[in-house]
């Protein structure tokens, strides 16, 4: 079983950048792969990026390529996620998720935890 806990979310000018955190808590943290998804209103959530079991490994969707950066501390068992450059339309409900297998996946179905969401708040 793992638990997961997202933090960092919050109100941000376009323009402006922040960081997620993702604490993971329970066994096997550092052999899963993990994942960031969002969800906005009205929409299905959707993929963000990926990270594999070592980090040496990183997914992004095109919609955050090259503005967002997803890393990972085992030590820590946590996963990071740095946006920079947000647009409104990252405005969504940011969800973390522990993978089923140690490499990483876009497809949620492969995602076997999942944390409660943070906010993010994109004003233009």
């Amino acid at each position: 079983q793992v638990q997961l806990a997202e933090s960092g979310g919050g109100l941000v000018q376009a323009g402006g950048s922040l960081r997620l955190s993702c604490a993971a808590s329970g066994r096997t943290f550092s052999n899963r792969s993990m994942g960031w998804f969002r969800q906005a209103p009205g929409k299905e959530r959707e993929f963000v990026a990926a990270i594999n079991w070592s980090g040496g490994s990183t997914y992004y969707a095109d919609s955050v390529k090259g503005r967002f950066t997803i890393s990972r501390d085992n030590a820590k068992n946590t996963v990071y996620l740095q946006m920079n450059s947000l647009k409104p339309e990252d405005t969504a409900v940011y969800y973390c998720a522990a993978g089923r297998y140690h490499y990483l996946s876009s497809y949620q179905y492969d995602y076997a935890y999942w944390g409660q969401g943070t906010q993010v708040t994109v004003s233009s």
